[in-house]
């Protein structure tokens, strides 16, 4: 009796559970899913924007394909190739960049000195501000005619002309993942300091007993401690920057030297108004940062189980 008590109990909890989970899964399916299907379905079709309601199934056409002696597709396409080059570049640099700065930012926010709480007030100001806000305010600030950056710099003797930082193929890339650091350092640095505050102090008060140096207890205690929580956080960064979009879009439009991924399909669904193309551009995107993430995770998997085995 007892035990068949237990397993209604347990079916019950199952099913509050699922009822509780509802809502969010319904609307997830509806936000989501279909999306994700009807560009799934549309990139083995030539759709146009021209006339959606008039298409032809192409199969793999819009992937790869081969007539006339020569291969074509999103796959074979130089531009592609360029835009998963650049993507790959962009989310790499910017997020172990991010992670360095961020941890170092943490770790000073973390010890007790006057007007830490104004500090981490002003940490939040970068984080805060919009995207869009962002872009189109650092876009005017590198002007090469009238922009702040290069007025300072030559004031300061650093350049003796005005420098076009997002017009050079060399600073472009450069220049947008300076501002996608500048914009998202404190999105890793408020994670990391959360994680630092949850540690215990006893390891802290041994190792200043013992005599260790600091750095040395960074990276035997402290780093150990919170790598779980930090490769959450690189995650979550990761996803965010193989994505990225409205960033590189506002500062550089589709420039060859800063196209990402996300800026690819959309010249090709809304510039060349290839939906089938386009389509078949944001599933391999899909599917890019889906086999990254499965990558990640498995590398990963003994920090984000807390160190076990």
């Amino acid at each position: 009796m007892a035990g068949g008590g237990g397993s209604r109990l347990s079916r019950q909890r199952v099913r509050s559970a699922w009822l509780f989970l509802a809502p969010m899964l319904i609307v997830l399916l509806l936000v989501a899913a279909w999306p994700l299907f009807r560009t799934i379905f549309f990139s083995f079709t030539n759709a146009t924007l021209v006339d959606m309601s008039r298409y032809a199934f192409v199969g793999f056409g819009n992937y790869l394909s081969y007539d006339d002696g020569q291969w074509y597709g999103v796959l074979t396409d130089p531009q592609w190739l360029l835009a998963l080059r650049n993507t790959v570049v962009f989310s790499v640099i910017s997020v172990s960049l991010e992670t360095i700065l961020g941890v170092g930012m943490a770790v000073i926010l973390n010890v007790r000195f006057p007007g830490r709480g104004l500090m981490r007030a002003a940490l939040l100001v970068p984080w805060a501000i919009p995207t869009v806000v962002s872009a189109k305010m650092w876009a005017w600030m590198l002007n090469d005619q009238f922009g702040i950056v290069n007025n300072a710099l030559m004031h300061l003797g650093v350049i003796a002309q005005p420098v076009a930082w997002l017009a050079s193929p060399h600073l472009a890339m450069a220049s947008v993942i300076m501002v996608d650091v500048w914009k998202t350092t404190p999105f890793v640095a408020l994670l990391t300091l959360a994680a630092l505050q949850m540690l215990p102090s006893d390891c802290y008060e041994a190792a200043k007993v013992d005599g260790i140096h600091p750095v040395r207890v960074f990276f035997q205690v402290t780093l150990p401690l919170i790598r779980p929580a930090l490769a959450v956080t690189i995650i979550f960064r990761l996803l965010d920057a193989m994505r990225m979009f409205d960033l590189v879009y506002i500062m550089t439009g589709s420039t060859d030297s800063t196209m990402t991924l996300s800026v690819f399909a959309r010249r090709a669904l809304v510039g060349f108004e290839d939906v089938g193309y386009g389509s078949a551009a944001s599933t391999l995107l899909f599917l890019v940062i889906a086999l990254m993430t499965v990558v990640y995770l498995m590398a990963m998997r003994p920090e984000l189980e807390g160190g076990r085995g």
